[in-house]
């Protein structure tokens, strides 16, 4: 069976004596090179396949949930709700861009991918023990496509999958595109059986049938999730799977208020935290259980591709239609004072779309840079071409009078006028808008950038609302600027269309709801060079400095390490995945339980 797995050319010539095309047999794919794991390889370096099963682990989710339906139009879903369904093909946590089998066997495919044959694994099942088939995945497919959200259908438009046999579905694009038929591979595969009876796009208030290592087994909407490992799960000894997923139980209790979930960690109320407050870091993680080394505090350096905080203008407002007025208001966030007062100096400024990344354009713009934006010339800020770009630094005093004198005259060649320290357009309309957050989130940082806005005679109102209002607002645009996190950008990737490009503007994703001919033409020229790195660099960084100098968000910051505590009756392997915190890969330690408190094992 092995031997089958390995890559293969096979030769196929039409009838007519055309030329041959060459396809394709494999195992396991990659966006840029070639996978880490070979054909043979039995577990994820990050994993320990001896790890035992068993005990439980209690997590904490912010505000609130209403639906298992993780793939709805509406409503907010629960946590841990997307790993209840398996997919033909899985990633790693310490690679970028590799897909290994999990419902699939292998693929069949020519070199320029503009079609697969993809065999499924027959032990594959979903958790009422019907097997998965080729016609499941055929109709999850057609069910994102109808009832999904409308970003799916805009990316995936002209695609086909059929059901060619019970354990073959075939999938044809329009055009070849390698990215997009990786994507494809890493589609949820859903139960016919079960969603055929249910609209896609609408919440679900049970939890449906999955296929995933866990089920839910008991909860209460809004409040907590209980998820039960599956004892007999079809797909626990598959290399991806060996030695993860080894808690019988995964508890989510639901906390309104950070601060209040702090409280609750400590208490012991739940196990593990990722603390994303340097202020609580350094001040609040002290007491007897940490110095009797109860709760484990632990500092990683962050090394890799990071999420990145930013504040995004919703470019749609006529408010924010200038870029002047973005840049000003930029220099009226004054991160400096905010790291020093509020921050205890953990973070750093978000400088980059590709945060420390090789695609960070830091530098000045190359030759080929420079031939890439060319033929856009006076379409796009002259400082692209010239200038090296930075976030404008201020001098830490949390009263910068230069930064605000700059930005006061930006917003003078765009109209605005002080008047009775108030500033007003021309028709005497006041400078004042929304700012959209989610009930329960750090806002400290907020005050002091409410504080310089006033100097300038600007208004910022602070909204806000519950999870589910939140997500109903970004959806519909409702919103004049929120926070956002810019998840990590390894490499320019097709998932830069859904943030960045015109067809996704009421995509959740594209936050910043940009609408740029630019920026389309250098995405599509990015989407068209996936898997050529020598092209995607200059085209990277290209696009990076229009995003930039354009100032279509706020530039945050980011933490130069990750925060994590818990109560120590947990074990983990000694290689650590690069790419997420790993806690699959843990396991209950009943060594260690035994020396806490009975109340707190």
């Amino acid at each position: 069976m092995l031997l089958r797995l390995l890559l293969m050319a096979l030769f196929i010539g039409s009838a007519s004596g055309a030329s041959a095309e060459i396809i394709k047999e494999g195992y396991a794919f990659a966006e840029l090179g070639k996978p880490k794991y070979d054909v043979n390889f039995t577990h994820y370096d990050y994993a320990n396949p001896a790890a035992p099963k068993g005990g439980k682990i209690t997590l904490a989710a912010s505000g609130t949930y209403d639906n298992f339906n993780r793939y709805a139009s509406r409503g907010y879903p629960g946590m841990g709700t997307d790993t209840l369904y398996d997919r033909l093909f899985t990633t790693s946590d310490d690679e970028i861009g590799s897909y290994y089998p999990l419902i699939a066997e292998y693929a069949r495919y020519p070199a320029d991918f503009k079609w697969a044959e993809v065999a499924l694994n027959p032990q594959a099942r979903f958790q009422d023990g019907t097997p998965i088939t080729a016609q499941d995945v055929a109709f999850t497919f057609e069910k994102f496509m109808t009832e999904g959200v409308p970003a799916f259908r805009v990316v995936y438009k002209g695609v086909t999958v059929k059901a060619i046999s019970r354990l073959t579905v075939r999938i044809e694009l329009p055009k070849a595109d390698r990215s997009m038929m990786l994507g494809l591979f890493s589609l949820p595969v859903l139960s016919e059986k079960f969603w055929r009876q249910h609209k896609f796009n609408e919440p679900l208030g049970y939890p449906p049938l999955s296929s995933g290592p866990y089920r839910i087994t008991s909860y209460k909407v809004g409040q907590y999730i209980t998820y039960t490992r599956v004892k007999d799960y079809w797909a626990a000894d598959l290399p991806v799977n060996k030695g993860r997923f080894n808690f019988d139980t995964i508890r989510y209790d639901y906390y309104l208020d950070d601060n209040v979930a702090f409280e609750a960690f400590k208490a012991g109320a739940y196990d593990f935290r990722a603390e994303g407050s340097a202020k609580n870091w350094a001040t609040q993680y002290r007491g007897n259980s940490f110095k009797q080394q109860q709760i484990v505090k632990e500092a990683r350096p962050n090394r890799v591709t990071t999420d990145t905080s930013w504040i995004a203008f919703n470019n749609e407002k006529p408010l924010f239609s200038d870029r002047r007025v973005r840049q000003a208001l930029t220099l009226a966030f004054d991160f400096e004072w905010m790291n020093k007062a509020l921050f205890y100096n953990a973070y750093q400024r978000s400088s980059s779309y590709f945060q420390n990344t090789e695609y960070a354009a830091h530098g000045y713009p190359d030759a080929e840079e420079l031939a890439i934006l060319a033929p856009f010339k006076g379409k796009i800020p002259d400082e692209v071409f010239t200038q090296r770009y930075q976030p404008p630094v201020s001098d830490g005093s949390g009263y910068d009078r230069t930064s605000l004198l700059k930005a006061l005259a930006l917003l003078k060649q765009a109209g605005w006028q002080l008047k009775n320290q108030q500033l007003v357009n021309a028709t005497g309309q006041p400078f004042r808008f929304e700012l959209l957050v989610r009930s329960g989130s750090n806002i400290a940082w907020v005050l002091p950038f409410q504080h310089n806005l006033k100097r300038l005679g600007i208004t910022i109102d602070i909204r806000q609302v519950d999870s589910s209002q939140y997500l109903r607002r970004l959806r519909s645009g409702d919103y004049d600027m929120t926070p956002t996190n810019y998840y990590a950008q390894p490499w320019p990737n097709t998932g830069l269309s859904q943030i960045w490009q015109s067809q996704f503007i009421d995509s959740s994703w594209n936050q910043a709801r940009v609408k740029s001919p630019v920026l389309d033409v250098l995405i599509d020229r990015i989407i068209a060079h996936q898997g050529d790195k020598a092209a995607l660099l200059p085209l990277g960084r290209a696009l990076d400095r229009v995003l930039l100098w354009n100032y279509y968000m706020i530039p945050g910051w980011y933490s130069a390490e990750d925060r994590y505590a818990w109560w120590n009756k947990f074990s983990h392997p000694a290689v650590l995945p690069a790419f997420s915190v790993g806690l699959e890969n843990w396991w209950y330690d009943v060594n260690k339980a035994e020396k806490l408190p009975a109340q707190r094992r």
